[in-house]
């Protein structure tokens, strides 16, 4: 039997939003109305297997029902951003399963529902409907049933006209009578003032229809109930009306063209990687949408028997290669392979190879090198990397392993969770299943490195493959091994004091409450702040009172006890997750050994992982001193720390050429308080440190695309205060506020904005028509070129230190870069003579239209450069 999914597209987005913690993806998207949505077209495919599908969308705020009743959905709250920006996504997502979504103007997606579930019964289907809206139960019919969704989308009730009789004692299109007479606060639809559900089945189960209540008023019981139902006749009548789902929308397809064939799985995979889903992604195998890539190599064995351009590749199943060596060793030159269990191999017998070679292809050049460190070999002269190349050539999709790269060649092999499996179905494959895998793998490499140069050089970023990322891996791939020292009695030594400040914190706060509980329990906390102290219900959850942070830091005012809970909840994580979580990263080196990702942030930025030592707290004195645990190697070292100043903002008066922003960088004036006096229109000396205070964050909203409800957040005044501020901001700098209209103009022109380098970054809801989703994108297009090139910038100057030989004569070694700041470990001896080459190298690293500053300190720990 033909089987039809009909989805209320509108009221399933709120559903999942509502009914799922707030997520977000490493561009800032906010996903969690788009995952939930995906697990219910997962769900509804895997049960239900329908033969066709649709979901409807409102098309607008205004339909034919506004015109009868003009406060038809009046008073509903506005939509929130972080859903509203969703919207788009939700529609590319259903695009992605290959399944109809349709909206009409002046109709709702009720009415195309109705319509086409009138259809569907006409035809013979069987049909299901998906929504949050009781309204739709109306539907209900032999052949058509409805998954009412009551709390997010997995708690379902469905209502079959045998179900609704059985709660109501109605037939399904009495349910149209019941909100005439009742009203939908929902929909601001009126009803009978006094009516409520008991007294409205009642009246049907004596009468029927709202018509006939009204033509037999005079056996209403009840003087007020019969003098309302005659006093609102026409407000019943016009509910009921309201209420009554259309079923004749005008639709221009007919039922053949909702078959859905579940045959795009390519598609999900894609939208599920940019969407960083990965508990979906874990239920696909990408490998089962294409036949196996087959590939002709011969096997042999001695290394010596292949080419002089070859693709090379050291296998280790572990995330973290710098603890865990190689596992294998292959090396193919497109017609024969070598492979051999790195144990086996003679490394110097290789190391000599690889020096010999015109050509080395790899994927992930930095964890090849860390590798080959496992086995005492520090060689580095790779030629290409096909996995920052994959990146360059699409930043918004996570790289995963080399199945994924060469894919988007449209080359498909086994994936590595395929191959090896995860957790409890994890393997230890061995044989020719094994050698075939590993063949496939370095073949895929050497076949697809033409392909993405070629693809590289198509879009102008060849020379930021070559001459920056590759160059960079390199740098970064020394740094990890290096690492850090840290000494582990400083951290002990911070762990015991905090425990003794939380520790007066948590008598304090049991002071306050007048009971001891358990602190880090949301139940036991909300019931001390809300019930025992009756401060204010902000908001709740599923589970009782919500107290987040954002909720006690709106409660602070209203008792003392608050300010010691955030108190708390800061040194507690700030304890757990950096004065204790760092001192497990210690290594037996004394060490520890950040690893920097080039393939996360779409601007470009570097990220620190395992541990992120990018995140460490700052603004608080607990946090900064935490740095006081990173040393350098011995006494007659020390740590040095270049810092560029403002870069960004030196980077926006670059590329927009605002005179006033580029003469206040020359004249090396303090372009906070220039954008002071420009917005204020005062003289410098009348510039108070509010005044500076606003300006920097106005200057640093506009690099990061803030927005004027961003603003006002950040500086604690009205959202009409904070656009008036950013237009004056506008209006001071007309350069600035020309790039912003042209850039968006570009991105929506090709797709993309660039760096100063060239850099992508795809804008794909630069043309959406929803507003939220929109705005983000304009956001994204003005933010992207800055923190790009920026980004750029700073890594430019690592590859150049490298490769400086007068920097090089010094004993110096860089340990990290945070954001903005290269540090250092160096000889205290060395340390003057070395800050004017390394200054002069990050200083010129880019010629810009505006001097590049960098500021420096340097001491006997992390904390004390400053």
């Amino acid at each position: 039997m033909k089987k039809l999914i009909l989805i209320d597209g509108n009221s399933m987005a709120f559903r999942a939003f509502y009914g799922l913690p707030l997520l977000s993806n490493q561009s800032g998207l906010h996903t969690n109305a788009i995952f939930g949505y995906a697990r219910l077209l997962e769900k509804l495919i895997e049960e239900e297997a329908p033969t066709h599908f649709l979901v409807a969308f409102d098309a607008g705020k205004s339909t034919f029902r506004h015109k009868q009743y003009e406060e038809y959905k009046g008073g509903r709250q506005k939509t929130p951003p972080e859903l509203g920006e969703q919207f788009a996504p939700i529609r590319r997502l259903i695009d992605a399963y290959g399944i109809k979504r349709y909206e009409v103007e002046e109709y709702e997606a009720d009415d195309i529902i109705g319509t086409l579930s009138r259809k569907a019964d006409e035809e013979g289907f069987q049909t299901i409907i998906i929504s949050g809206d009781k309204d739709l139960t109306q539907l209900a019919s032999e052949n058509t049933v409805i998954y009412y969704t009551k709390k997010g989308i997995s708690d379902i009730d469905r209502y079959t006209p045998e179900h609704i009789q059985e709660i109501y004692g109605l037939k399904p299109e009495q349910i149209i009578d019941l909100k005439g007479l009742m009203g939908d606060k929902s929909d601001n639809i009126p009803g009978v003032p006094g009516v409520g559900e008991k007294t409205a089945l009642k009246l049907l189960g004596e009468h029927g229809s709202v018509e006939a209540v009204l033509e037999n008023l005079e056996g209403v019981k009840g003087k007020k109930l019969k003098e309302n139902l005659m006093e609102h006749r026409e407000d019943a009548l016009m509910s009921k009306s309201l209420a009554t789902i259309y079923r004749e929308v005008p639709l221009d397809f007919d039922m053949n063209s909702l078959a859905f064939a579940n045959e795009n799985a390519e598609e999900k995979y894609e939208i599920f990687k940019e969407l960083e889903f990965e508990s979906l992604l874990k239920n696909m195998d990408a490998s089962e949408t294409e036949d196996k890539k087959e590939f002709d190599s011969e096997r042999v064995d001695a290394l010596d028997q292949l080419g002089a351009d070859v693709s090379f590749h050291l296998e280790v199943r572990a995330d973290n290669y710098l603890v865990h060596g190689p596992e294998h060793i292959a090396v193919t030159d497109g017609e024969r392979t070598f492979i051999s269990n790195a144990e086996d191999i003679d490394r110097e017998g290789l190391e000599q190879f690889l020096k010999s070679r015109e050509t080395i292809n790899v994927y992930d050049i930095k964890r090849q090198m860390g590798l080959l460190k496992h086995l005492d070999i520090h060689f580095e002269d790779f030629d290409t990397d096909i996995m920052l190349g994959s990146f360059l050539l699409d930043p918004s999709k996570k790289i995963i392993d080399v199945a994924e790269t060469v894919g988007q060649f449209s080359v498909n092999i086994d994936s590595d969770d395929f191959h090896y499996g995860k957790g409890r179905n994890a393997k230890q494959p061995i044989g020719e299943e094994h050698d075939k895998f590993l063949t496939d793998k370095v073949m895929a490499v050497h076949h697809v490195g033409p392909l993405m140069a070629e693809s590289l050089q198509k879009d102008d970023m060849y020379d930021l493959w070559k001459d920056l990322e590759i160059p960079l891996a390199k740098v970064l791939s020394g740094m990890e091994y290096r690492g850090i020292t840290v000494d582990a009695a400083r951290l002990r030594d911070m762990e015991s004091e905090i425990k003794e400040r939380l520790d007066e914190i948590e008598g304090k706060i049991y002071e306050l409450a007048g009971e001891e509980f358990n602190i880090n329990s949301p139940k036991q906390l909300g019931v001390v702040l809300f019930e025992k102290l009756e401060l204010p219900v902000i908001k709740k959850t599923k589970t009782g009172y919500s107290t987040a942070v954002d909720v006690l830091e709106e409660l602070q005012s209203r008792h003392e006890i608050v300010s010691y809970l955030l108190d708390y909840r800061s040194l507690s994580k700030l304890q757990s997750t950096y004065v204790i979580g760092l001192q497990g990263e210690i290594k037996e080196d004394s060490r520890i050994h950040t690893r920097f990702n080039q393939t996360l942030a779409q601007t470009g930025r570097l990220s620190s992982v395992e541990p992120n030592l990018q995140n460490i707290p700052i603004r608080i004195d607990e946090g900064r001193r935490i740095r006081k645990a990173f040393v350098p190697k011995d006494d007659s070292h020390v740590l040095l720390a270049l810092d560029y100043s403002q870069i960004e903002l030196r980077v926006l008066a670059h590329i927009t050429s605002d005179e006033t922003m580029t003469s206040a960088f020359t004249s090396d004036t303090d372009i906070h308080t220039k954008t002071a006096m420009e917005v204020f229109g005062v003289e410098r000396a009348d510039v108070t440190s509010d005044m500076r205070r606003n300006a920097k964050a106005v200057n640093f909203g506009i690099v990061y695309g803030i927005s004027d409800y961003g603003l006002s957040q950040n500086l604690g005044i009205t959202r009409k205060e904070a656009k008036t501020f950013i237009d004056n901001y506008l209006n001071s700098f007309p350069e600035v506020k020309l790039f912003m209209k042209s850039i968006i103009q570009d991105a929506k022109r090709d797709g993309y904005v660039k760096t100063l380098l060239n850099r992508r970054r795809y804008i794909p809801d630069i043309q959406s028509r929803n507003f939220n989703a929109k705005s983000f994108a304009e956001r994204t297009a003005m933010n992207s070129p800055i923190q790009g090139s920026a980004a750029d910038i700073i890594k430019l100057a690592m590859v150049k230190y490298e490769k400086s030989e007068e920097a090089q004569k010094f004993n110096a070694e860089l340990l990290l870069q945070i954001h903005d700041e290269l540090i250092f470990d160096i000889p205290r001896e060395e340390v003057e003579a070395f800050i004017p080459v390394i200054k002069d190298i990050m200083e010129n690293a880019m010629a810009l239209s505006v001097p590049l500053k960098v500021d420096y300190g340097y001491g006997s720990d992390w904390y004390d450069v400053k």
